[in-house]
């Protein structure tokens, strides 16, 4: 790696800030780079075996060390002994000791030295009297809604009295029992998942950093500590956040799903069965964990070691041998599909007739479920998509989620729809006012945190070369008013059919349909090169080449 003494205040702010999903205070990131270098610490607590994706953050620590970074390892015993107790103190020994071993190891794989980083077991000031003092301090002023708020995407609370009042009765006999007079008590969530965020909050003050880094999950938490530090007389601290990466399975890689992790111990041919099985759908750019692994991880150690492609070796009869500059070249040609060029061939009406001659479908066996009465199931295509004119009345954020806003959309009903969209990180709220968008309209209505959602607003998202995500809701033509239909040109209604009341979601029609779903170079919203068109014109996008969804 080079020395940091090379980079210039604004090429470290670009190492620490690279790939992240959110930065909450880069001012304040921004004034430090000018005066000093950073100070920072990553937390984890010593549960689970450490898999694959701990080389995400890792790759993230060796760009702060290489932008000069004082980098902190904090080895959170005492968080993991108030995960239900599942661990005794002799065995989280063993287990500090195996994950700073790891993690040591994990950055001497990718060529990271170790010689500017420290780690920190939790329980070496945690226990302290002042931490101690500061704790029982804080619940004072934290409530039980702002505790549960925090820690809601790691543990289930409930209820809103002052933190203090759950604390009190345990410092004098059974709290579930004596606090029953002082404190309403719907239901008993261990009061461990409600210290978390008061921990996680004063560790930035005790650690003597400038910054804490972590995954958007921890988002909550980190807002917490931005509200109540101050109130305890201690700065507000810089918050850096790396997205969520998917698992093997699609879902969240989890230690308690073997299926969607890579133990870092595991052997060849465990790696092997399990990228065999991994979830990699053609097209699919969002829920795909071999491409976020690419991009977190596989890219950045090819920086680290100097490397200058991602080389992918294939049989000759698979297309040859195929290299990546970037991530941007490999995620734009897997959104666009290798086999596109072929598919597009094979949609003129000549080689249609010829697929169908060389390939015929096979006659069904008269009677039974199958037989002569059965109706013909019907062909997966954008004719069964029930895409409309919205015009957004009202756009709010969403009550109990700071990415989510809730939104009245007219699409030519009796009412508007209630649609709650995951846009409140990309776009402004006065952007969406009165805005015309295209929306799903016959998918399951589904609960988002507490409101259901009756529609799906459609837009285009984008990756960019330095790991930011754009996503934008789709330009109808301007004449359009709301109700009007969009088709994909081909699959009109009148020749296709018309589109399914209500798509079931265990046939998965959209998720079918999803990869094919792409802006073209010019900015149109396509189907398979196909435009999709009202009958003003045709949808458009400011992002090109990008996925629809």
């Amino acid at each position: 790696m080079a020395s940091n003494d090379s980079y210039s205040a604004d090429e470290k702010l670009n190492l620490i800030t690279r790939n992240l999903q959110e930065v909450i205070g880069e001012d304040r990131l921004k004034t430090i780079l000018q005066e000093k270098n950073l100070s920072l610490y990553w937390g984890t607590a010593t549960t689970g075996t450490p898999h694959v994706a701990y080389f995400v953050p890792m790759t993230k620590i060796a760009d702060f060390l290489k932008a000069g970074c004082e980098v902190t390892v904090l080895l959170a015993d005492l968080h993991a002994y108030l995960d239900n107790l599942k661990a005794p103190w002799d065995l989280l020994a063993h287990r500090v000791k195996y994950y700073e071993e790891v993690i040591k190891a994990m950055l001497e794989s990718i060529n990271v030295p170790l010689d500017k980083l420290k780690f920190v077991r939790g329980t070496e000031y945690q226990l302290d009297r002042a931490y101690v003092l500061d704790i029982f301090k804080l619940s004072t002023v934290a409530t039980e809604h702002d505790a549960k708020k925090a820690g809601s995407e790691v543990v289930k609370q409930v209820q809103h009295p002052l933190l203090s009042g759950l604390l009190y009765p345990g410092l004098q006999h059974d709290a579930k029992k004596a606090g029953s007079e002082v404190v309403k008590q719907v239901q008993h969530p261990l009061l461990s998942g409600l210290l978390y965020p008061g921990l996680q909050a004063l560790d930035e003050e005790y650690l003597k950093v400038d910054a804490q880094f972590g995954g958007v999950d921890q988002r909550k938490i980190f807002t917490f500590a931005e509200k109540y530090l101050p109130s305890l007389g201690y700065a507000k601290r810089i918050h850096l956040m790396n997205p969520m990466v998917p698992g093997l399975t699609g879902t969240k890689m989890s230690a308690s799903d073997e299926d969607s992790k890579i133990d870092l111990l595991d052997g060849a041919s465990v790696v092997k069965k399990k990228l065999n099985k991994a979830f990699c759908e053609e097209g699919n750019i969002d829920e795909n964990g071999i491409l976020a692994f690419a991009k977190f991880v596989i890219f950045s150690v090819l920086e680290i070691k100097n490397k200058t492609e991602f080389v992918i070796e294939r049989a000759e009869e698979n297309g040859g041998r195929i290299a990546f500059k970037n991530y941007a070249s490999l995620e734009e040609t897997f959104a666009r599909k290798l086999l596109d060029p072929i598919r597009k061939k094979f949609q003129t009406p000549e080689l249609q007739k010829l697929m169908k001659l060389a390939y015929p479908e096979p006659k069904k066996a008269k009677g039974g479920k199958g037989g002569a009465n059965a109706a013909p199931e019907r062909a997966v295509d954008p004719s069964r998509l029930d895409l409309r004119i919205g015009k957004i009345l009202s756009a709010k954020k969403h009550p109990d989620a700071d990415s989510l806003y809730l939104e009245e959309i007219d699409i030519g009903e009796e009412k508007p729809r209630t649609v709650v969209s995951g846009l409140a990180e990309y776009v402004p709220l006065e952007e969406l006012q009165d805005r015309l968008v295209v929306m799903m309209c016959n998918l399951k209505p589904v609960n988002m945190r507490g409101i259901k959602s009756e529609a799906m607003l459609m837009a285009a998202s984008v990756t960019g070369t330095d790991g930011k995500r754009q996503v934008i809701p789709l330009n109808p033509p301007a004449e359009c008013k709301p109700g009007d239909r969009v088709v994909v040109k081909g699959y009109e209604h009148e020749t296709a059919g018309e589109p399914d009341e209500q798509l079931n979601p265990k046939k998965k029609i959209f998720e079918a349909l999803k990869p094919d779903l792409c802006t073209s170079e010019e900015g149109v919203a396509e189907y398979k090169g196909s435009p999709l068109v009202t009958s003003a014109g045709q949808v458009t996008s400011s992002l090109k080449n990008a996925q629809i969804s």
